[in-house]
């Protein structure tokens, strides 16, 4: 669920400089993060495997591929068995991708909705294993295992299909984390409309903040986990025809 609202609550803390290398396993991977300057040094990761890897900027995207008269639909926390697949029938029926921000955990219990996801055109945002909003106060090595471990449970669950964005659970990023990211070909993710439906304030309210919001950037947050998702779809339900109303076509956020 998201601690900042909209677009202009991101950030990210200053980190001094350190010296050493930190190792973690994952899987038959070794990755190497070297921490130097947060805001210069970008943790590197090896092996064969990762020569197909290709880094993307490690600041944070809010805009969309389409352009200024596009949105992108985002939505966090899952796969959920019970919320997911009714949020796909409606992007389904109206033509609309999205961007699914899963946390590894979901991912690993859900596979089937992973590759379901994908075999739809939809696109995977990496979005830890845990969902820990206070991750930027950890450590780096913490930070790394939240990010790299989720990347793989996720890479798994949708049949070799790689996260190409990573969002910070509450937009808890650090340098380090956006750095890391982005050697790993997944941008750092924001959003410009928080819709609050993690707190059910009623499919009306959510529903109001993206019509009310919308002219902050094309981003919008939803959830399909967490809880009682009903809200949310209801909210889908009228907003999907609602934009294209509006004359906004749906795009997927810049990489």
């Amino acid at each position: 669920m998201a601690r900042h609202s909209g677009g202009r609550g991101w950030y990210g803390k200053v980190v001094g400089a350190a010296l050493g290398v930190m190792l973690l396993a994952t899987g038959a991977s070794v990755w190497t993060a070297q921490a130097g300057d947060a805001e210069d040094a970008a943790p590197q990761a090896t092996g064969p495997a990762e020569r197909a890897v290709k880094p993307v900027a490690a600041s944070i995207a809010h805009a969309s591929e389409k352009g200024e008269r596009a949105v992108n639909i985002t939505i966090d926390d899952g796969p959920d068995p019970q919320w997911t697949p009714p949020m796909l029938d409606l992007l389904r029926q109206y033509g609309v991708k999205a961007t699914f921000c899963m946390v590894g955990t979901q991912a690993q219990a859900h596979p089937d909705l992973v590759k379901k996801v994908v075999a739809e055109g939809h696109r995977l945002c990496d979005h830890t294993v845990s969902h820990n909003t206070a991750m930027d106060k950890d450590t780096q090595a913490y930070q790394s295992k939240q990010i790299l471990d989720a990347e793989r449970m996720i890479t798994k669950a949708s049949g070799g299909v790689r996260p190409m964005y990573y969002r910070a659970p509450g937009g808890a990023f650090t340098p380090y984390s956006r750095k890391l990211a982005a050697s790993r070909g997944m941008r750092p993710l924001g959003w410009n409309v928080d819709t609050k439906d993690f707190e059910r304030p009623g499919t009306d309210a959510i529903v109001a903040t993206v019509q009310r919001e919308l002219s902050n950037g094309p981003t919008l947050l939803f959830h399909d986990a967490g809880g009682d998702r009903t809200q949310t779809v209801e909210a889908l339900r009228r907003l999907l025809p609602w934009l294209k109303g509006q004359g906004y076509s749906f795009g997927f956020p810049v990489r």
